[in-house]
């Protein structure tokens, strides 16, 4: 740390207890006292210095006390700042530092310590001090800009601050290694001067500081409104908003312990304060900061990482913050959804008012922000007529993801006894039906609910089970549907029926690209297959696959259609073998099974038009393609 020796004169002051006594051999004339201390000193030197002590002093002797005791309860730095100020005045030996510079120009501020008083005085001195080597100086900088919190109203008058926080903005936009500051402590491959050794011999090599993030750990030490100025006065000077948003993160993990889910509050602290042992922050300073936090972030996305605002999130609702913050960290969230992980999404119930174990409100509220968000933006409708441009569009490539996401958290929360099925429902519901290429995922949440909550109506259970659209279900999730005992009677028959609508039409597709494989190979006979023809070569391949596995899909359809027609037999046999029913009764249970049945029929009717329809316009395209080829 750069110093200024100031004066001449051996040290004469001496400390006993709360009081400093100045050893000239001349009885003390004025006694300053200064909080709690006492200082017992003479009139001439301070006289020839301090123009508000001159005013006192004549004050006192135009009374006519007999003792002469001057009261300083205001002045800035208190003795701490007094007494290199009174010793400047005896001209004995100080040093001005970065540590002490912007008390002592306070105080020197306060007792009126200008050129007109006396040359060279302790104004101009501690200005020069400031101007040509602290503000020059890095971490002389960032030292002085923190003693500024305990003379604040004096440093914003005189202008310390704002020239602290422009130096160190001007330097965080430059690049270190071109102007050789000494930014980082000297490691033990760093020579007094600053090269780099090898084997204990300075190479002459200076250390390049490349990296934009070097100025996040020093700034870090700064107090929150000293930080805030900071940061404004970076942005005024156009550094750029990820750069800003690194070192907010970078402060937040210091000043919040823990941020950082898997790690105690402790030892995030003792990670991060390993040289002293520093006092862990108020529940109301915390808050307090994170709001600010909150403030400082910029509106950009992508900025901040989507961990970090779960972080920050997490954090502020075991502090309670206010609902404006709340609100702003979940909509950021929002914007990214996309980003995160299903870790990220796994807040726990911090509310004494809920028994759930995770916070499924506040997930449903993120999720609308998304959506919100992405209407807003414009993004591409769902409704495309081809799949492929569905599942490859840009713009539905996050709506996917999210979907996904939404998907695997609801089957993690879906094991939670005390979920109630309408927020199980409302968080599936926010999800459109389009964006979801297959409903797998949606369906092995469902199965996941109606295990754990065995106690719903059969009402409740076809109310949850019309969320999914029985023919998004793979193949695999259709055979597993038909086995399952816990979904209604209708859902089971509209999956066994899709079911064997996609084992037809797998089979039609197999003989029709068959058929058109068949009929091409004579004119395709003694052809290479190179370049364009790669195309056939596969289409070739796969044929032979898919003719392996039709018997085997022969066998399966025929062992639907035998199931569908024993089931319908057993429905019969019931509503003709209860005796005990009425009439009436029994007319009115056919009735109700009957028109289940042929609702489910006539949905997938429906469904296996569009299904004809989509199987023709493939046709055609094969049928181009062929003849292009």
């Amino acid at each position: 740390m750069a110093c200024m020796k100031l004066g001449s004169k051996t040290d004469g002051f001496q400390r006993q207890g709360q009081a400093w006594f100045c050893t000239t051999g001349l009885p003390s004339d004025v006694t300053v006292e200064v909080g709690e201390m006492t200082f017992h000193l003479h009139k001439f030197p301070l006289l020839s210095k301090c123009g508000l002590l001159e005013k006192l002093i004549r004050q006192k002797s135009e009374e006519g006390e007999d003792g002469c005791v001057i009261q300083l309860p205001d002045i800035p730095g208190g003795p701490k700042a007094f007494e290199p100020a009174a010793k400047f005045c005896y001209g004995m030996k100080m040093e001005l530092t970065a540590s002490n510079v912007v008390y002592l120009r306070c105080a020197a501020e306060y007792l009126e310590m200008t050129e007109e008083i006396a040359e060279g005085n302790l104004i101009t001195q501690t200005e020069v001090f400031l101007n040509q080597v602290v503000l020059r100086s890095w971490k002389d900088s960032i030292k002085a800009l923190q003693t500024c919190d305990y003379v604040l109203p004096y440093a914003e008058d005189l202008q310390i601050v704002k020239r602290c926080t422009d130096s160190l903005a001007i330097k965080a936009c430059k690049d270190p290694s071109l102007v050789g500051w000494p930014i980082i402590e000297l490691g033990p491959m760093q020579s007094p001067g600053g090269s780099i050794l090898w084997n204990g011999i300075s190479t002459g090599a200076r250390p390049r500081y490349s990296s934009s993030d070097w100025w996040y750990e020093d700034v870090s030490s700064l107090s929150l409104p000293m930080y805030r100025r900071l940061i404004s006065a970076m942005e005024t000077r156009g550094i750029g908003q990820e750069i800003i948003s690194g070192s907010l993160t970078f402060y937040a993990s210091r000043h919040l312990p823990g941020l950082d889910r898997r790690q105690s509050i402790s030892e995030a602290y003792i990670r991060l304060e390993p040289r002293a042992l520093v006092a862990l922050p108020s529940e109301e300073e915390q808050r307090h900061l994170l709001e600010e936090i909150d403030r400082l972030l910029p509106s950009q996305k992508g900025l901040m990482s989507t961990k970090i605002l779960f972080g920050l999130l997490r954090t502020a609702m075991i502090l309670r913050a206010s609902p404006s913050c709340m609100f702003n960290l979940e909509r950021r969230i929002g914007m990214q959804l996309d980003q995160a992980s299903l870790e990220d999404l796994l807040i726990p119930n911090f509310s004494d008012s809920t028994e759930t174990l995770y916070n499924v409100d506040c997930i449903h509220r993120i999720v609308e922000h998304f959506f919100a968000r992405n209407q807003m933006i414009g993004g591409a409708s769902p409704d495309v007529a081809d799949d492929d441009q569905f599942l490859g569009s840009p713009t539905l490539i996050p709506v996917i993801a999210v979907a996904k996401l939404v998907d695997g958290y609801l089957a993690e929360v879906a094991s939670d006894a005390n979920l109630k099925p309408s927020k199980f429902q409302a968080l599936a519901a926010a999800i459109p039906d389009d964006v979801r290429p297959l409903d797998d995922g949606l369906y092995r949440a469902i199965d996941i609910f109606l295990k754990a909550h065995s106690w719903l109506a059969e009402s409740q259970r076809e109310e949850l089970c019309r969320l999914m659209n029985c023919q998004k279900l793979s193949l695999e999730a259709c055979t597993h549907a038909a086995q399952n005992e816990r979904l209604p009677l209708r859902v089971v028959v509209q999956v066994l029926f899709f079911e064997q609508l996609q084992l037809k039409t797998s089979i039609a597709g197999c003989f029709l690209v068959s058929d058109n494989l068949d009929g091409s190979r004579p004119l395709r006979s003694g052809l290479p297959i190179s370049g364009e023809d790669t195309g056939w070569a596969s289409a070739i391949r796969e044929n032979q696959v898919l003719k392996v596995s039709m018997d085997s899909m022969r066998m399966r359809v025929s062992e639907l259609e035998k199931e569908c027609s024993s089931m319908r037999e057993e429905l019969e046999k019931l509503m003709k073998g209860r005796s005990g029913w009425s009439a009436g009764g029994r007319k009115f249970r056919s009735n109700i099974i009957k028109g289940q049945i042929c609702s489910a029929q006539e949905d997938a009717i429906s469904k296996e038009r569009d299904t004809e329809q989509r199987l023709e316009k493939e046709q055609l395209k094969l049928a181009k393609y062929q003849k292009h080829m």
